[in-house]
This record gives structure tokens, sequence and C-alpha cells, in this order.
């Protein structure tokens, strides 16, 4: 969930120009490790993702740091039944393209609703609608897009089992500088467990442009698939990832990228809830919870 795939940018940025260019408005992979097609414990929470990437890209590899702030409420209202939230990024980028100097930026900002229903026992869907806003970061994602997603997950026994469908669609084909932009699909994959605090598992993304009907265009996808571990604090949970290119097309080379995630409850009005269960409501619920409920 944030704006600019740096090393797409990259596999573009030195060397002979492309034809044309795409990049993912949504970093693939972004949503590995979290359940997002479960119910969420109401309030309000904060995730803060930190990857950094390198693609072996000629003569020299290529480097990029990614950094994402994720304002998640979980609101105590429905919608159809579902569970409503609220997201909004921030992200904060950096590249290096072929060992050159770094440069930074902010890049989309990223705000959107969700609703998660509950459909059997640890099985849930979601689906998430909104809009990345366009930005001036030049190795970024510049035009603004609509985000939709549709997720399913089970939490079950400690599992977490979760298939994230990404769909973007641009609202301008064309950025400021001329730069081509594609509509795109990703899909993020994870199947981890938890051992009490820990947790441990593998976890896989996708990640391709969508016909565009331009001649010379050249669409960007990848696969990548890699290791999970996380650990509940009494305050917070950290997931450390580690995931590697199986397959890759015009990127110019495979990303080996290191992930690292914090996952924070800053307000919780249910006084019963475990302080370290940020990402799963045990039993699915958007009404308040009694004292006596079980949670995860």
């Amino acid at each position: 969930m944030r704006g600019g795939a740096c090393l797409t940018v990259l596999a573009g940025a030195a060397g002979a120009p492309l034809p044309a260019l795409a990049r993912s408005a949504a970093l693939p992979g972004i949503t590995i490790g979290l359940p997002t097609g479960w119910q969420t414990p109401t309030g309000l929470n904060l995730n803060i993702t930190s990857s950094f990437a390198e693609r072996e890209t000629l003569p020299r590899d290529s480097q990029a740091n990614g950094n994402l702030a994720v304002l998640l409420w979980t609101t105590p209202w429905t919608v159809l039944g579902g569970q409503l939230r609220f997201l909004q990024t921030q992200p904060f980028n950096a590249i290096s393209p072929q060992g050159g100097d770094w440069q930074s930026g902010f890049g989309q900002r990223l705000t959107a609703a969700q609703v998660a229903w509950k459909l059997g026992e640890g099985l849930g869907v979601s689906y998430f609608l909104g809009g990345y806003w366009p930005t001036d970061t030049r190795f970024a994602l510049q035009s603004a897009s609509i985000a939709q997603r549709f997720a399913i997950s089970y939490v079950r026994d400690g599992w977490n089992l979760t298939a994230n469908l990404h769909y973007g669609t641009m609202l301008d084909n064309t950025s400021p500088t001329g730069v081509f932009y594609s509509d795109y699909m990703n899909l993020d994959l994870t199947a981890t467990k938890r051992f009490g605090k820990w947790q441990a598992g593998a976890v896989a993304f996708g990640s391709t442009d969508l016909p565009t009907g331009r001649s010379g265009y050249r669409h960007l996808g990848q696969v990548a698939a890699g290791v999970l571990v996380g650990y509940a604090f009494d305050k917070f949970t950290v997931q450390t990832m580690v995931t590697r290119d199986i397959a890759q097309r015009n990127y110019r080379g495979e990303e080996t990228r290191a992930w690292l995630r914090v996952l924070v409850p800053l307000y919780r009005p249910e006084a019963d809830q475990t302080p370290n269960r940020v990402t799963v409501r045990d039993d699915g619920s958007t009404a308040p919870p009694s004292s006596a409920r079980a949670r995860r």
C-alpha cells in the first residue's frame, strides 16, 4: 500500500531508454504477511513497513529503499454486514540507479476504505477501494490512479493463509514528463503459522502490467517468493521477510528484497483486547466485545 515501486523505475533509469515505462502504484508484495481478508480489532493502528532492494542490473546493481507508514482506523460500524475500516498512507522512497547518486522523495499517498466480511470460522473476505494521489517526485509514479483490492484470508488455529489481488486503474496514462503508464495487477500471497508469540512461514507475490495496445510497449512483470519470521512483543508486533525474484520480465535483472514491518496499536476502545494482537480479531465481530471474549 504505497506509491512508487522504486526498482520498477530503475528498469529504465540507466542505459538505453525504453520506448515505454510502466510502474505499479502499489509496491508488489507490500501486503504480504498481513491477513487482509479478515477483520481486525476496533481502534487505531500504525503499520510501518521498510524494505531495501537490490536488483542485478548491468553494469552495476541498482538499489532502492522504500518506507511506508499506514494509519488504519477500524471502525465499530458495518457496511452490508461487513466491518468498515479506513486507511491513509505516506511513503518516503530513495533510489540509487546502477550505483549512482541516491535520490529520495515522498511517494504517492493512498486514501482508501475497506470492508471485511466474516464468512465462517476463520474464513473472511474483504474489498478495498481507494485512490493514489498525484505527486511531483520524478522517480515515483506521478499520475493519480484508482486502487481496488480483493482479499481472502483463513486465520483459524494460528494460521494466516491469505491471497490479496490488487487492480490498479490509471486516471492519466501519461505523466507530466511524458512517461506512459499502464493499468496493473498484483497478487500478494501469505502462508504462515503462529507458535506462541512467534510467527513463521512463506510469502510470495507477482505483478504484471496489463495490455495497452500500444506499439513498442515493454510490459513489466515479476514473480518472487521468500520467508517470513515475526514476533509479538507486549506493545507491538515485528515481521521480517526476505524475498527473491524467481522470474522477471523487462526489469533487466532479478531483485532481492529485505523487509521489516512494525505493527503498533495506538488506540483500542475495548479494554479487554490483548495489546499485541494488531492483525487478527478472533471472533470476527464488529461490535464491542465483552470481557469474556478470547483474543488471538
